[in-house]
């Protein structure tokens, strides 16, 4: 693996790690849970080094509808399993499982889970990070959303990805519109009532960025665009 990029990211980490961190979303005021709760909410994820007016809107809505077409054409790139990292309430796993494919979806947020699971969709309460089910068998590893920020880390993550597909399998790496993006950072999620959540470590990589981990990870990386959102799929 790259060296310089591993210097880098324990360089970032360790700034991150000087500051109180929590998983996405969780701790303070629940923003995330009490807008999944509610059914809708545009939240803003902040940077801690930044400002409102830079912040990246999260429309939660979007998280509860259904799967879009493009996000459909998407999934159609891989074939298999499917294990959705960061599922949300569950839309992908459901269009999975739409086009006749086994799904699973795994996420943090006790509101998503529970709104998926009154949707009979098939999802866990865990971290990408604990063990999970068929390891080293999924077809598809799915990383929708901007999910590649989670833990903070998106080499650790990217590695966790491409060990639980088997051979031949692809992860879905959605990116940031910027190709060239490489950031770590602390964010917190802002309700546009004034509810924050606690400070998280966050990430967000561009395609080429993207594409240099997975290549160090001995993947093949295509980049495509979708509906104007761009994703990197990393075939192990």
């Amino acid at each position: 693996m790259n060296a310089g990029r591993i210097s880098s990211v324990l360089l970032r980490a360790e700034h991150v790690g000087t500051g109180p961190s929590a998983e996405f979303g969780r701790g303070g005021a629940e923003p995330y849970e009490l807008a999944i709760r509610a059914g809708r909410g545009l939240l803003a994820l902040v940077a801690r080094d930044g400002s409102i007016e830079d912040a990246v809107p999260l429309d939660v809505s979007a998280y509860l509808a259904a799967a879009t077409d493009g996000e459909r054409d998407v999934l159609g790139l891989t074939v298999g399993p499917v294990l959705d990292i960061g599922c949300g309430p569950a839309r992908l796993v459901r269009a999975a499982i739409e086009s006749g494919r086994i799904a699973l979806g795994i996420d943090v947020s006790p509101a998503a889970i529970q709104h998926a699971r009154s949707a009979g969709l098939p999802v866990l309460h865990r971290s990408v990070f604990d063990p999970l089910p068929a390891e080293g068998t999924w077809g598809a590893v799915a990383l929708f959303d901007g999910n590649v920020g989670i833990g903070g880390d998106p080499i650790a993550l990217l590695t966790r990805g491409s060990e639980l597909l088997r051979p031949g399998g692809r992860m879905i790496v959605e990116t940031h519109t910027d190709p060239e993006r490489d950031a770590v950072f602390l964010a917190q999620l802002v309700h546009p009532a004034g509810a924050r959540s606690a400070w998280f470590p966050w990430a967000e990589v561009g395609a080429r960025v993207a594409s240099e981990i997975a290549g160090d990870l001995g993947m093949e990386a295509t980049t495509v665009t979708v509906a104007g959102r761009t994703f990197v799929l990393a075939t192990r």
